[in-house]
């Protein structure tokens, strides 16, 4: 419980960190920040003089950095993350309505990409250097090399506009889910391939693997009983690290599939300077971070009882 309660201030602080560099570079861009909300909010050929100066006073954009900075963690420190500067609606609704859109993407391009690394990387790991290895790997180098978006253009080329089987954009149906699910997990899938290989293979060379088969346990019986739970920890520890990987994703992926969730809403708010929104984002994607990275400590000293003397 200690060192979940450590892990659990870590992960408090890193998204206050993420929070207030997001809050610095936002108000450190270049442009008129009341002139750049005036225009989202009520369009460039409505703005006068008048209106930003009264969006400026309405919205405290006049006070010292340190004054707004502090008032803003004020309200955050009681729940409220305030209203958007643009839409003028509570920020945690705005926020809430697109991650639910983005939970749902991020958790089947998560299970798609371990459905197809995990069986994989495992045969790679127990027969290296065969023809499976050798292909699987030139596919991890290729889709590791490739961008996100060249990925999705390509799939939306292929499924959508050649065979037609699949909606290019949008979210309509459950259908609009798959290409950029796969897109996604096209590319965790190159990255977690490696490392469940490297850590199949370093647990099949141990001396505790060997000495199981020199009983006369099978390879895969030897494997299941005292390999699996020594090989799970790296590939827990790079699984929650690639929550990482899956931030940026979003971004890139729903703006290239027009899906409504986090990452989209995050793109429009850096468009219009529309902090609130911004730094909602942030501070929740930070705590996303961390969670999820507490959840793996958590579940990597489950596995090895000998870390927790060391946690």
């Amino acid at each position: 419980m200690r060192a979940i309660g450590q892990r659990l201030g870590q992960a408090l602080a890193t998204a206050w960190v993420i929070a207030t560099l997001c809050f610095g570079i936002t108000h450190a861009l270049p442009g008129d920040l009341a002139l750049s909300i005036a225009i989202a909010r009520v369009g460039a050929d409505r703005v006068t003089p008048e209106v930003e100066a009264r969006l400026r006073q309405d919205e405290g954009l006049n006070r010292p950095l340190l004054v707004q900075y502090g008032q803003w963690m004020g309200r955050v420190m009681r729940g409220d993350f305030g209203r958007s500067l643009v839409s003028r609606k509570p920020v945690i609704d705005e926020i809430l309505y697109h991650a639910r859109y983005t939970l749902g993407l991020g958790l089947l391009g998560w299970a798609l990409s371990y459905a197809l690394a995990l069986p994989l990387g495992i045969a790679c790991g127990l027969r290296p250097g065969g023809a499976l290895d050798r292909a699987v790997t030139g596919f991890s180098v290729l889709f590791a090399a490739l961008p996100s978006f060249l990925v999705g253009i390509g799939l939306i080329s292929l499924f959508a506009l050649t065979l037609r089987w699949l909606p290019p954009a949008g979210f309509k149906t459950p259908a609009h889910l798959i290409l950029p699910a796969l897109t996604l997990a096209l590319g965790l899938t190159a990255f977690s391939i490696p490392v469940i290989r490297a850590a199949v293979r370093e647990v099949d060379r141990a001396p505790y693997m060997l000495f199981a088969r020199l009983r006369g346990l099978p390879a895969r019986a030897a494997f299941q009983h005292h390999g699996v739970r020594n090989a799970a920890i790296p590939i827990i520890t790079f699984a929650a690290l690639q929550m990482g990987f899956l931030i940026d994703g979003f971004v890139i992926v729903e703006t290239l599939f027009n899906y409504p969730g986090l990452g989209d809403l995050l793109v429009r708010a850096l468009v219009a300077r529309d902090i609130p929104i911004i730094l909602g984002c942030a501070l929740l994607i930070g705590l996303l971070y961390a969670l999820v990275n507490l959840l793996a400590d958590s579940a990597a000293l489950a596995l090895d009882p000998r870390r927790r003397r060391l946690a």
